[in-house]
């Protein structure tokens, strides 16, 4: 991964290159990409504890991944290439200027670089908590501080075109991790299909164990990211052509779902049998869902199989780690701090890496100091989500809103989710957060449009 870093180190030449890849790519390096991005620690993990608890329904929670991303495909990456701007765009923020002006784009900024940062930290967390379960030698902390060094100063030299075609090779990684090593040997270490099937109900082998409730938080919680991630217009700015960047959007779409999907929610499930036979068990005593995936490969993989598919759980916290810390990096440098900056385009290249260097050492930081994965990803998810899907939404119309409209619904939005996130509150019908603080946004938005127009 250091070696992509150190090739592209030498072929950024300007802020395009640094930021967008040269705006010459691909679908398929973009595609892959974007689905390594999504899918990384958090979902990994998050996939295996709802194979333990759910079965393969749980796959179902990915399935809003595809609607997400056809949705943005089809809706939102035609309105982006009708901008008159487009190609002088290099982030989300600079949408909102071209939408509202230079005060909402500077309040984008600031939510997107926060919910990005706490990001990055989220999937360093991840890959520590992963790592110090299955390897004893090696603590919580030493791993944080492993997998942020070389994430940081891969992303750090080579830019996005370094985190796309690394993100390429660890999806490549990933899939041979889970697929070539991780589900066969789980497999037959358990006994077969048969030892398999009795170990657990009916329900755990259908599509239908679910509530109505969990699809529609599920869809609430991941659809909405498709339209406001920063890392995602980064790789629509990145594509070579508008046919390009659907075909990217389409193929990660079916790479979430079923192929990841289902991968994630079977290991999770095996896991589920291996606790059921007596093969694995839980430290303290209490049953945790999450860690049940880091046991099945503790302690009933063989000896080097374990370390196969550790690679392709670090190579998805790594394709999203580098995204995120991209996306946080290119909000200070390009959309707060850069603007006020006049260098030339060598010098403002350093400043972008040891900018990112930096972020990525307060992302460790942010992540030695958590403990809680889950809980730091939704309070950044729903920070940005909430606070920029409705003024976005709003922005693409034929109507031009004043930045105050569109500020004071962001404000709303994200902190309404961030409360509700903080303090556990329990919520009417077991809804999502990100629902009440999109409700927020949009209740404030509507009231403020009627009060000042642009």
């Amino acid at each position: 991964m250091v070696g992509v870093g150190l090739y592209f180190y030498q072929k950024n030449n300007d802020l395009d290159d640094y930021y967008v890849g040269g705006r010459n790519l691909g679908y398929g390096h973009i595609g892959l990409s974007v689905v390594a991005t999504d899918v990384g620690g958090g979902f990994s993990v998050g996939l295996g504890g709802l194979g333990f608890t759910m079965g393969l329904s749980g796959s179902w929670m990915l399935f809003t991944g595809l609607i997400g991303a056809w949705l943005s495909a089809v809706i939102l990456i035609p309105r982006l290439y009708r901008m008159s701007s487009f190609r002088s765009l290099f982030s989300l923020p600079e949408v909102f200027q071209s939408l509202y002006g230079k005060q909402a784009a500077i309040a984008a900024a600031i939510i997107s670089f926060i919910g990005y940062l706490g990001f990055t930290s989220s999937q360093l967390l991840a890959g520590a908590k992963l790592a110090s379960a299955t390897i004893d030698t090696l603590s919580f902390t030493h791993i944080a501080i492993i997998l942020g060094v070389f994430t940081v100063v891969y992303t750090a030299l080579g830019g996005l075109k370094a985190v796309i075609m690394t993100d390429t090779v660890q999806w490549i990684i990933l899939l041979i991790g889970l697929i070539g090593f991780g589900l066969p040997f789980a497999y037959i270490e358990l006994g077969g299909w048969q030892a398999i099937r009795n170990a657990l109900p009916d329900d755990m082998f259908s599509l239908g164990n679910f509530k109505a409730i969990q699809m529609i938080n599920w869809f609430i919680a991941i659809v909405p990211i498709w339209f406001v991630g920063m890392t995602l217009y980064q790789r629509i700015f990145a594509s070579r052509n508008i046919e390009e960047a659907q075909k990217a959007w389409f193929l990660a779409g079916l790479l979430e779902w079923p192929i990841m999907a289902f991968m994630g929610v079977a290991l999770g499930l095996l896991a589920k049998v291996a606790y059921v036979q007596g093969a694995i068990a839980f430290p303290s005593g209490l049953v945790d869902s999450e860690m049940g995936l880091p046991l099945l490969l503790k302690e009933v993989l063989p000896v080097g199989i374990t370390g196969m598919v550790l690679a392709a759980y670090f190579s998805a916290i790594m394709s999203t780690a580098d995204s995120c810390l991209m996306a946080a990096s290119g909000n200070v440098v390009h959309d707060l701090i850069g603007k006020f900056l006049r260098l030339s385009p060598k010098a403002h290249i350093r400043f972008s890496q040891l900018t990112t260097g930096l972020l990525g050492a307060i992302a460790v930081y942010i992540a030695l100091n958590m403990s809680n994965v889950l809980e730091l990803m939704l309070l950044s998810y729903g920070f940005m989500v909430s606070g920029l899907l409705i003024p976005l939404l709003f922005g693409f119309g034929k109507v031009r809103y004043s930045p105050y409209t569109a500020m004071a619904s962001m404000i709303a939005g994200g902190t309404t989710c961030s409360y509700l996130v903080w303090n556990k509150l329990p919520l009417p019908l077991g809804l999502d957060p990100n629902f009440f603080g999109i409700l927020s946004s949009l209740l404030v938005f509507l009231l403020f449009k009627n009060i000042r127009k642009a």
